[in-house]
């Protein structure tokens, strides 16, 4: 049975939960320890006792730390790619990619913490001056998603970490898992006891005391709009800091020009792989006249192809749905789209069992077409293999109907126009822009984040993370 790490220790929780296997919902991945109210705020209090000794420890102890943490998993790549894929469903070579992500994050974060400066200036009055610097927000709660399991917590503890702060982590209910293991690496790299506390259970418990606790200086979250809305109302009613990630409804554009291999491979990576679970995938192709109909003829020829089956087995495209509950939802909104009168061209049925006849959440991806901008398919977030396309005029009316959503996180387009191009990537009110590329794939060492609906606060990865995880002290002093 894996525990809950709070204050140093592996803790019995006030419950169990199985993880269960997507590919084969036979398969019991472990049974989770199910943190209580109680115990969350006993992992806030190590976190305040903690953080203190963390916050004035040396750029050098942080480094070596997030460096060591890096080395292993990412020498661990195979074995925890295995245990991602198992859990999530994502298939296992882009398992393995997100570990390898997930280390590569660890290390640059590493470096960071040697690279925090500020800035010393002379002040407007004579014999004075002024030194900028940054210090950690102090004891930070971490609500990460089952999507990326281990990229997300990740991309969020280390920079948390690397300036100093203590953490409480709530992973999602679906993949203790990879959460479980980053804790362990972390705790054998040497991670001062209280620094970070694992505490796996119910949004409703758990997550309800991070948000609630005045020792929990800042929370950041990624997962749906409803509940980030919650967070924002509950930290802005007591002055917490806090950092949302939430939905998108992104949008990739296809021009007449485009080349079409490129627009036909980029717009199944971004509407299909991880079985569309990416709050970056591409549900709206936004497909100009003139290529319109040779378009959809190479995606529906293309999606024929795609092998829908176990995660880990060699050879398969698409992995199942997280769970059941997903995959309703994704077969409900499969009956939305034919209600308002949009035509399925390929896909979006449930499949019961893989290739090997072991039980699961299967679904064949979902191709819509004559398809209109108010349709709820193409306003709300499915979350799913499922995608829809819109076609156009021209250019400007791409762009109009691209911008045309309460969303903005990614958007991309499919041109050789290097007008157009240009043109899009400053007026697309998106926070990332691709050209040419998948809207769902980024690096660990520039920002994430977007617009609109889909973020709230300073960007995550890269050196904007310092924004969220530290605060600006301003200093002066009399010669």
């Amino acid at each position: 049975m894996f525990k809950n790490l709070i204050g140093g220790e592996w803790v019995q929780g006030a419950r169990t939960s199985r993880n269960i296997n997507p590919s084969d919902t036979r398969d019991v991945v472990g049974e989770y320890a199910q943190a209580d109210a109680e115990q969350a705020r006993t992992a806030i209090a190590a976190a305040v006792k903690a953080q203190k000794a963390w916050g004035l420890s040396t750029p050098q102890q942080r480094f070596d730390i997030l460096d060591a943490a890096g080395t292993e998993i990412l020498a661990r790549r195979a074995e925890l790619g295995d245990l991602l894929a198992r859990e999530e469903g994502k298939v296992l070579p882009e398992a393995v990619g997100e570990v390898v992500r997930a280390g590569n994050i660890f290390k640059f974060f590493a470096g960071e913490a040697l690279r925090t400066n500020g800035d010393l200036v002379p002040s407007v009055r004579p014999g004075i001056g002024v030194e900028v610097t940054r210090e950690p927000v102090g004891v930070v709660g971490l609500i990460t998603p089952w999507n990326f399991p281990i990229a997300i917590p990740a991309w969020k503890l280390a920079p948390a970490l690397a300036y100093g702060n203590a953490v409480v982590l709530k992973p999602a209910d679906l993949v203790p898992g990879s959460a479980w293991a980053l804790a362990e690496i972390l705790q054998k790299a040497g991670l001062p006891a209280g620094v970070l506390n694992l505490v796996m259970g119910r949004g409703s418990e758990v997550g309800q005391v991070l948000l609630e606790d005045k020792r929990v200086d800042a929370i950041s979250f990624t997962g749906s709009v409803a509940t980030g809305r919650r967070i924002a109302s509950a930290c802005v009613a007591r002055m917490a800091k806090f950092q949302l990630e939430m939905g998108g409804k992104n949008p990739m554009v296809v021009l007449d020009d485009a080349d079409l291999d490129v627009a036909v491979a980029a717009a199944v990576n971004s509407g299909f792989f991880s079985t569309g679970q990416r709050c970056t995938a591409s549900s709206r192709l936004i497909v100009t006249e003139g290529i319109h109909d040779r378009f959809v003829m190479a995606m529906a020829e293309r999606m024929k192809s795609l092998k829908v089956d176990d995660a880990r087995k060699a050879g398969t495209d698409i992995g199942p749905v997280v769970d059941e509950k997903q995959l309703a939802q994704d077969l409900d909104y499969i009956g939305i789209g034919k209600g308002e009168g949009a035509r399925l061209v390929a896909g979006g049925e449930a499949v019961a069992k893989n290739a090997d006849g072991a039980p699961g959440w299967y679904m064949k991806p979902a191709l819509f077409t004559e398809t209109t901008a108010s349709m709820r398919i193409n306003r709300e977030e499915i979350f799913g293999p499922v995608v829809s396309v819109l076609r156009v005029k021209d250019y400007d009316e791409a762009l109009a109907m691209a911008n045309d959503t309460e969303f903005g996180l990614s958007a991309g387009i499919a041109t050789t126009s290097l007008k157009h191009a240009t043109h899009f990537k400053r007026h697309s009110q998106a926070g990332m822009v691709m050209v040419n590329l998948p809207t769902a794939g980024v690096d660990y060492h520039v920002p994430f984040g977007g617009r609109k609906g889909s973020s709230y606060g300073p960007r995550e990865q890269g050196r904007y993370a310092a924004e969220f995880y530290t605060t600006v002290k301003t200093a002066y002093t009399q010669a």
